[in-house]
């Protein structure tokens, strides 16, 4: 379908690709990656001809078309509605159209056999393209990645950047081309939009190139993957785990060949110096110069896996309480985000923050902060200190200032070497600390941002959206420097392998309340998958959760004295939460938050109710099981 060879391409002196290759069949379902500005906008660009290669050539047969989502298209504009938009994907059916309303137009005063007979021909082709459904086709798609009902009809211009890229999306799906090729689409898309993508993706006639660093977006859509590493194309058969998988075993065979060959070289070299200046050696010395001239050299294994190893750490502690809200409401105009919710956020607690666009995760974020008003109380604990990164902190760094300036300019107080080794965890490395900020990409201003978000020593962070613009490599970073963090943090992602890594609590919000789910993504997804069934079938029998966190009715026929003992013990539970609730209000008052002897004494006073109720649990379990046996 479409063949690659010998590719070259250079930036200045710079290569990209030296003489890569690659074929794309018909079925081929690619993951592109490879670092950021290695070179995979750029080849997407080669094959739609937007830009001419160096060297070599890309060659496509006849029939296949393509259809290219770039990032340049955030900028498109147009006062058409959305859908109008879309149905352009539809260009030559729709010129069928008009020309069938012509010829009914016509016929109304000048009825002829002909016309008849061009009519029908017309209305064929228009049934055989599947005319009559062009416009629930588009609907559902557009409806599918995201788009309301009520906003088919709005003009293209009255929506932001990403949403319009969505159009345009769609507009690429509905053209069906042989080759879809989409640069970084989950940017702009929220989870269930990622979820239906999906869906549709793995259902796709055609072939498709995908550029992502979503990997779990990767191995749900992909069946090969191919890497830029080194100015060439490395293709992986499989998914993105299975190229994981394989990526270790070609670098082991690599390395091992390579320790093979270093250790030939050495033994041929102390020959060939043994045996220099011997006469009768002559012959087999000079063999075994030029076998060494001629030797392919095998390359030594990069370790690509860069760990951090700065310790991302804060001199003050904050109290056991980080916030407490309580009957919050916020609403934009008619639009309610929130109503009369509240949800408290503990020391150590690692909440990601899911759920599709326009619930307002941003805006709870935001909230939380402190920077959006809002009715109801947020109250903040004992030496809580706030870190806020949100996309719109790349427009408050300094263009003019160097990389390592504008972390000085954090007002950490970290000496210098300590900021080059915070650079070098996000792969600024020697020279490259001294780039203005006005020449990075989006991607290397992301990892900027991020570096001083992390620095500032807040034992509170709130990132929305973190994973935006970077690769697979800082998306790694990123994962490992928020392990490792000892502090409170709440984010926005759509990035599931990344919140899989880093949460322990999931919220979402839901009916205008905030919502949690006390476990990892992993436990979260099972657990609604677990409710989706019980609500198809209700009559089944409650999962496993659910169990958990109910407490169970004791049968009717059982020991009189083990009953009075579940109820006394029953009665001990509900006494004792009552207490820690009071404990509770006590903590989150402003007059005790101000006073550390009183947070403290609190604080011991609500550890030791809590392992008190754990303790009456456990027997209230005990007795249970043997009442139920």
């Amino acid at each position: 379908m479409i063949s690659i060879n010998n590719l070259s391409y250079y930036l200045g002196d710079r290569p990209l690709y030296e003489e890569a290759s690659l074929f794309i069949g018909p079925k081929d379902h690619i993951g592109l990656i490879g670092l950021n500005g290695t070179g995979k906008s750029t080849l997407l660009k080669m094959m739609v001809g937007d830009i001419e290669p160096s060297s070599g050539e890309i060659s496509k047969s006849k029939d296949t078309s393509i259809g290219f989502l770039n990032q340049d298209l955030l900028s498109y504009q147009s006062d058409e509605p959305i859908l109008e938009v879309a149905m352009k994907a539809f260009e030559a059916v729709l010129q069928l159209q008009h020309q069938i309303d012509q010829i009914l137009h016509e016929m109304e005063t000048n009825y002829r056999d002909e016309l008849v007979e061009k009519l029908a021909k017309l209305q064929e082709r228009f049934e055989a393209a599947e005319g009559y459904t062009l416009q629930a086709r588009a609907e559902e798609i557009l409806e599918g990645i995201g788009f309301k009902t009520a906003d088919l009809k709005r003009p293209l211009r009255e929506f932001s950047g990403g949403w319009r890229m969505r159009v345009m999306l769609a507009k690429l799906l509905l053209e069906k081309p042989s080759l879809l090729m989409l640069d970084e689409p989950t940017n702009h898309l929220d989870l269930p939009s990622i979820q239906w993508i999906e869906e549709y993706l793995q259902s796709y006639e055609g072939s498709y190139i995908i550029v992502s660093h979503d990997r779990t977006f990767l191995n749900r859509t992909v069946n090969k993957i191919v890497e830029i590493y080194a100015g060439d194309l490395h293709v992986y058969p499989g998914n993105y785990d299975k190229y994981e998988e394989e990526k270790e075993l070609r670098n082991e065979i690599q390395q091992n060949a390579f320790e093979n060959q270093q250790q030939k070289i050495k033994q041929t070299e102390r020959f060939i110096e043994r045996f220099r200046a011997k006469s009768t050696k002559a012959r087999q010395v000079q063999s075994k110069v030029k076998m060494l001239e001629k030797m392919a050299k095998v390359d030594a294994v990069v370790d690509e896996n860069a760990k951090v190893n700065f310790k991302f750490n804060f001199n003050t502690k904050s109290g056991r309480h980080v916030k407490w809200l309580e009957d919050v409401s916020k609403a934009y105009g008619d639009l309610q985000i929130l109503k009369d919710t509240g949800i408290g956020i503990e020391r150590g607690d690692k909440i990601a923050l899911i759920g599709a666009n326009g619930r307002g995760k941003s805006t709870l974020l935001r909230v939380v902060d402190g920077s959006e008003p809002h009715g109801g109380k947020v109250q903040t604990g004992h030496n809580v200190i706030t870190s806020f990164y949100a996309q719109h902190q790349l427009e408050s760094l300094v263009v003019e200032n160097e990389i390592l300036e504008e972390l000085k300019q954090a007002g950490t107080g970290k000496s210098e070497q300590e900021l080059r080794g915070v650079l070098g965890c996000f792969l600024f490395s020697d020279e490259e600390v001294f780039k203005k900020v006005k020449v990075l990409s989006g991607g290397e201003k992301s990892r900027v941002a991020l570096a001083k978000t992390l620095i500032s020593e807040a034992n509170f962070l709130l990132l929305d959206e973190p994973t935006n613009h970077l690769d697979m490599l800082s998306v790694s970073i990123l994962v490992q420097a928020l392990q490792q963090y000892e502090g409170t943090f709440l984010l926005v992602s759509h990035d599931r392998h990344f919140i899989s890594q880093v949460a322990n609590k999931i919220w979402w919000i839901e009916d205008h309340e905030i919502k949690e789910y006390p476990g990892t993504y992993e436990e979260y997804t099972w657990w609604r998958s677990k409710q989706v069934e019980e609500q198809a079938s209700p009559a089944s029998t409650p999962s496993n959760h659910t169990k958990a966190r109910k407490k169970p009715t004791p049968k009717p026929k059982t020991d009189d004295k083990l009953g009075k003992e579940l109820k006394t013990l029953e009665n001990q539970i509900a006494e004792e939460e009552k207490q820690l609730k009071v404990i509770e209000q006590e903590m989150v008052k402003p007059e005790i938050i101000q006073d550390a002897n009183e947070t403290a004494k609190l604080s011991e006073q609500y550890d030791h109710k809590k392992q008190e109720i754990e303790q009456l649990t456990a027997k209230w379990e005990e007795l249970m099981i043997a009442i139920e046996g």
